[in-house]
């Protein structure tokens, strides 16, 4: 059964080399996602959260290495695929509690003030995104509903 520490290992692998959008390494992102959430299976959903959507990996290779079914899962659900709408992805979350803790910390770090960045030639889009971040957050924070979650994000 694979652990942690190989977790670590393929997200380090994989984001070498990889910059976020302030040029900082994005294994930081993956790192401080994985240390906001609290049982082995989460910190190992967090610190992967990206891996498939982002790198070669696939799930299949994940249950190669001896992920557990819950982790692969809890992966595949943070896994937001070009064909499904934004909405969709994020709702499909709700029902897998690593999956739901795992995305809040994923979405709160991403509007961190530290992450969130001013770019002139990209502000609208930027602004539409951290909107959409939030929103998402506040859904499944339980803050709204997903009829209230659906709508707003349609007017986005």
């Amino acid at each position: 059964m694979s652990d942690l520490d190989e977790a670590l290992n393929l997200v380090a692998d994989n984001f070498r080399g990889i910059k976020d959008k302030s040029g900082a390494p994005y294994v930081l992102h993956c790192i401080r996602a994985m240390m906001s959430v609290g049982s082995l299976d989460a910190k190992m959903v967090a610190v992967m959260h990206d891996l498939v959507e982002d790198t070669p990996m696939t799930l299949e290779q994940l249950r190669e290495k001896g992920f557990s079914k819950e982790v692969v899962d809890g992966v595949d659900l943070v896994t937001h695929r070009d064909d499904v709408s934004y909405e969709d992805y994020v709702v499909a979350i709700k029902d897998n509690p690593i999956a739901t803790e795992v995305k809040l910390a994923d979405l709160k770090d991403n509007t961190s003030l530290e992450r969130t960045l001013y770019r002139e030639k990209s502000c609208a889009n930027d602004s539409l995104r951290i909107q959409k971040y939030i929103l998402s957050y506040q859904f499944l924070s339980a803050a709204i509903d997903e009829a209230s979650y659906r709508r707003q994000m349609g007017a986005l």
